[in-house]
């Protein structure tokens, strides 16, 4: 897990994994579906089929990178008051 709030850590990895089988499942199911009428069509409809999960894992990723970098920049706020405090101590 790459986020330190394990309840949302785990809800977000759950909804990766539903996202990466709803991938998988959208580009069988439409390459199967299709793959009677043209092997080319079979591939476009694939990726046309993975698209939803795609997008769905794009936009858990950006969320997931979002809160990374939330986390570190409270962390660095942190240290930098210090820093100024440490300071404001020695003047």
């Amino acid at each position: 897990m790459r986020l330190e709030d394990r309840s949302l850590g785990f809800i977000i990895n759950f909804l990766l994994g539903v996202a990466w089988a709803a991938v998988l499942i959208g580009a069988v199911s439409s390459f199967l579906s299709f793959y009677h009428v043209s092997f080319f069509f079979a591939l476009v409809s694939s990726f046309i089929g993975a698209l939803p999960g795609m997008i769905g894992i794009l936009l858990l990723e950006h969320i997931i990178t979002n809160k990374e970098q939330q986390e570190e920049l409270k962390k660095q706020t942190k240290l930098l008051q210090q820093l100024v405090a440490q300071k404001e101590q020695n003047s």
